[in-house]
């Protein structure tokens, strides 16, 4: 048997003692200095006979297999650790760190003790301001940007609650298409040809596929799917997708549960990493995610449909259902769109409906920067 030091860990200070970070199973451990050094010396694989007479006693090495510490040579976990290291070489360990930790984040409910304890010490400001600063006030005329555009922007609404009809095939059609489907291709140099789309991705790599889980659009079965953009086509990964096997995998939220069809936007790592090495780019890559999101809100509420986005799903098992790697592509958001529930009026909603004078008395509008100082001029 040989074994090698897990790659994909994360060693840090924590008061007086180190905090070890198994990072693709998302534990925590609180090691010693000996540990650490003990780990240190398996920078490869090493031949358990030799590991034990020149490394570590057996007991250690037994600890170490135990907790993940040390891979065995051939085991999934093994294989899964040097994948991963592999394809996100380039962006370790910040980001690889940051993304496989807050996997399979817990679905937490905001119950009225949490929501207590969450505004226990104060609740902030709605806005920042800065009253002693010289400004320019600035006009509120209209700006000439076209009634069916601030229509769509002021008519955007987050929907958890659609009727039965489906989805019109063709509305379904041309969501994708403006958002997902490439807009024009522009020569890139040594990059080749790239493809933009009508939202804005950083040096357009276009890390971003879109899977749809289809529940009710108009004559299309059932399903998930993967959209090709090339062909503007929708290719079956599953038949016979319900809503609920897949509400299940967004901890049953009613935008999935009661929507017409779902996106998951997975990233192929890939298309980043070829181009961008600093992690940096991880954060690009979720901003590019967001960018996406927006146009589909939009774009959605444009087509008279009611638009949903979440980011509380179960990383893994979406991933599983899609059939992807998640060493090589990853899920980062999923959306949904849906026919709005005619009987949900614009309280529903708003949840709670619009703010009124005691919610207002519970909340600071400004926070007055500078305003309260008080300052000593003989200092």
């Amino acid at each position: 048997m040989r074994t090698r030091r897990a790659r994909c860990l994360a060693v840090y200070w924590a008061s007086d003692h180190f905090l070890l970070d198994r990072i693709l199973a998302q534990r925590t451990l609180r090691v010693n200095t000996a540990t650490v050094t003990t780990l240190a010396r398996f920078t490869s694989w090493v031949e358990y006979d030799d590991a034990v007479e020149k490394m570590a006693s057996r007991q250690d090495i037994a600890f170490l297999l135990e907790h993940g510490l040390l891979l065995e040579e051939g085991t999934k976990e093994a294989e899964l650790d040097e994948r991963v290291h592999h394809h996100w070489r380039h962006w370790n360990p910040q980001a690889t760190a940051f993304h496989f930790s807050s996997k399979n984040a817990n679905y937490v409910e905001s119950t009225t003790e949490l929501k207590q304890a969450i505004v226990g010490e104060g609740r902030p400001p709605l806005a920042k301001a800065y009253p002693d600063a010289d400004r320019v006030l600035l006009p509120r005329l209209p700006n000439p940007i076209g009634d069916g555009f601030l229509d769509t922007l002021y008519g955007r609404r987050t929907h958890r609650s659609f009727s039965d009809a489906p989805v019109p095939r063709n509305t379904f059609a041309a969501l994708m298409a403006a958002v997902f489907g490439p807009k024009d291709f522009i020569a890139a140099g040594e990059f080749g040809s790239l493809m933009i789309r009508t939202s804005p991705a950083g040096g357009a790599r276009n890390e971003l596929e879109a899977y749809v889980a289809v529940f009710n659009v108009e004559d299309i079965d059932n399903g998930v799917y993967h959209y090709n953009v090339l062909e503007h086509s929708l290719e079956l990964l599953h038949e016979g997708q319900t809503r609920e096997e897949f509400s299940d995998l967004c901890h049953s939220q009613s935008g999935i549960g009661e929507a017409g069809f779902a996106v998951v936007l997975t990233a192929v790592l890939e298309r980043m990493t070829s181009k961008y090495r600093s992690p940096r780019a991880y954060r690009v890559m979720l901003l590019n995610a967001g960018h996406l999101g927006q146009s589909f809100a939009l774009t959605s509420t444009a087509l008279g449909l009611g638009p949903f986005q979440t980011l509380a799903f179960k990383d893994t098992e979406v991933e599983a259902r899609l059939g992807i790697d998640p060493a090589t592509e990853t899920s980062v958001y999923v959306l949904s769109a849906g026919v709005p529930d005619p009987g949900a009026g614009e309280e529903q909603r708003l949840h709670s409906g619009p703010a009124r004078l005691d919610s207002f008395r519970m909340t600071p509008l400004l926070d007055r920067h500078g305003a309260d100082r008080d300052v000593d001029a003989s200092n």
